[in-house]
């Protein structure tokens, strides 16, 4: 049980990262990585010993995550925090810029575009959080990519429907 407390201990810092990049504000992400560990304690015997736990733990926090977009009082600012790293003034810009078009795209694209970017999870994987075919993960993911693309290019996204009969 120690062993399975320290596997869990040492996905902190990726969860961190996901939801800090998923929510755009600290406190929030905080309070989910938080709620994401103190479930997984909780559920630890529900986790498979022969299983890799970041995919599981993310899978919890992506629960509690949608859990709380469901409840309007705790949705939060969709403002990105500032870098607490001291970089170049042209940088900081830069990382705001990705912060907020992160920030524009829809929470589904940008779930799985940061579960698949930033924490290196593969579609597979992905598609095990997010309970969603492996084939929606890259055709959200595509989407993702183009959409910040043409965002980070100071461009509107062109939003085109097709009408199916």
């Amino acid at each position: 049980m120690q062993d399975d407390g320290n596997s869990l201990v040492a996905c902190i810092p990726r969860l961190r990262r996901y939801a800090r990049a998923l929510l755009g504000d600290r406190a929030s992400a905080d309070d989910l990585v938080q709620d994401t560990m103190e479930r997984g304690w909780r559920k630890l015997s529900s986790w498979h010993r022969d299983s890799d736990m970041r995919p599981w733990l993310f899978g919890i926090m992506h629960n509690l995550h949608v859990d709380r977009l469901r409840q309007p009082s705790l949705q939060t600012e969709e403002l990105g925090a500032e870098p607490q790293q001291s970089t170049p003034h042209t940088d900081r810009l830069e990382i705001r810029d990705m912060q907020a078009a992160l920030q524009q795209l829809p929470a589904e694209q940008r779930e799985v575009l940061l579960l698949v970017a930033l924490e290196e999870m593969t579609y597979q994987e992905v598609a095990a959080v997010l309970q969603i075919p492996p084939g929606t993960v890259m055709s959200r993911l595509s989407r993702a990519r183009e959409r910040l693309r043409l965002l980070m290019l100071g461009q509107a996204p062109v939003t085109t429907l097709k009408v199916v009969k």
